[in-house]
């Protein structure tokens, strides 16, 4: 009896080690196969929240992969079974299985990008994203307080919170996630550019940094000028002047603007008029960019209190009312008896 027993136990062990050597040679061949692409431009796309087995259950559906147990049993044995990637990946003609999961691992899926544009406006922003082909949308329709509850950012004004820039990103991905990198990137470079800020400033914080830049931004094009207008709105901000800037007029005539800011606009009393109100403006007008950002936190030593447009997209500066009120005469009112000659013309 116990000859029989150890026979059998002999006999299990020789089968187990048979088979796992059997299991184990298939495992290395399955590694190095191949995988099967039915065209040179195929694309698999991993969703948000799949697990290994509906990812490899639709790479058979696909005939990418011929025996799905066996690729499971690959990302077990890699210990990788939960660290895939959503995303959409490019097939490469000869990529191996083993390849192929290292890929969905390492997460090296087809990239998108789409690009916030300094100066733009929360709405524009959103409506912009609105119309990405691969970004996943769910705030469609929502108010920004509505967005901002989404973002876990209630109570937040979403004006000035997102920092401009083009960001790479997977199919996929989804506007709230999007949004979300956006302004952990603002409050980074903000924060950043805070710390190391001149001294002497009329700030208290960098959320009114915020609000500077974004006029700052607005207020020019020229990306050399904008220490120099910052630092007039520093000098008119040290000296309790109003600020009065076209643009704050501008934002706070909301959907009223039609493209053509009149006298009686700048009389209008709202929050955002800085020809009305000394300081500055409850919250940001815009989007800045980091250049802006950086000239307000270290403006330009000027002596300049006033400046207008040329109409080339720079401006001319001037230290007092009454050189200013030359520059006025010279480029505005002149461009518009130009503007006036010409149409009926």
């Amino acid at each position: 009896m116990i000859r029989l027993f150890k026979k059998l136990v002999i006999l299990g062990l020789f089968i187990f080690i048979v088979g796992a050597s059997v299991l184990a040679y298939q495992l290395v061949r399955f590694q190095l196969e191949p995988i099967k692409l039915s065209s040179e431009q195929q694309t698999f796309t991993i969703k948000s929240g799949s697990n290994i087995k509906a990812i490899v259950q639709q790479l058979s559906l696909e005939k990418v992969i011929d025996d799905p147990w066996l690729f499971i049993l690959m990302a077990r044995i890699k210990g990788v079974e939960t660290k895939v990637r959503a995303g959409e990946y490019r097939l490469q003609p000869g990529q191996t299985t083993a390849e192929l999961l290292d890929s969905f691992v390492t997460g090296l899926s087809i990239q998108y990008s789409f690009t916030i544009i300094e100066g733009w406006s929360f709405r524009q922003m959103i409506q912009e994203l609105e119309k990405h082909p691969v970004i996943i949308n769910t705030l469609k329709g929502k108010t920004n307080d509505e967005i901002m509850v989404a973002l876990s950012l209630q109570g937040k004004h979403p004006e000035g919170l997102f920092f401009p820039d083009t960001y790479s990103f997977p199919k996929g991905t989804s506007d709230v996630d999007f949004l979300r990198r956006s302004y952990q990137l603002m409050q980074q470079h903000l924060e950043r550019e805070w710390q190391s800020r001149a001294t002497d400033l009329p700030l208290e914080t960098s959320y009114e940094a915020l609000i500077l830049a974004s006029i700052v931004e607005k207020e020019t094009g020229a990306a050399f000028e904008r220490p120099l207008i910052a630092g007039v709105f520093t000098l008119r901000l040290n000296r309790k002047m109003r600020l009065q800037t076209d643009p704050t007029v501008i934002y706070g005539m909301g959907d009223n603007f039609n493209g053509d800011i009149r006298f009686r606009d700048l009389k209008k009393d709202t929050p955002y008029n800085t020809y009305l109100h000394k300081g500055l403006t409850p919250t940001p007008i815009a989007l800045p960019g980091l250049e802006a950002i950086k000239a307000v936190l270290h403006p330009a030593d000027t002596k300049a209190l006033f400046f207008v447009s040329k109409g080339d997209g720079t401006h001319h500066f001037s230290e007092t009312l009454e050189e200013h009120n030359r520059a006025v005469s010279k480029y505005q009112l002149k461009g518009r008896k130009a503007k006036r000659k010409a149409t009926s013309g």
